[in-house]
């Protein structure tokens, strides 16, 4: 998959992520762990994110 896309797709999912952290805080009843794990992986997405485009900068 070429950088471009791969870095599209990341995105995509980590908006998705974002959408599911707020509709799990607009509810109560929302376990805490899973909460916390959402938000782990919404890091770990921006953290990668910040990498390739780092990495595309150095080859451009």
């Amino acid at each position: 998959m070429p950088l471009q896309n791969h870095l599209v797709e990341l995105e995509r999912r980590h908006q998705a992520l974002e959408r599911e952290i707020q509709d799990a805080l607009n509810h109560p009843s929302t376990d805490d762990i899973k909460l916390a794990e959402l938000k782990r992986k919404k890091l770990q997405l921006k953290d990668q994110i910040a990498r390739l485009k780092g990495a595309h900068a150095v080859m451009h």
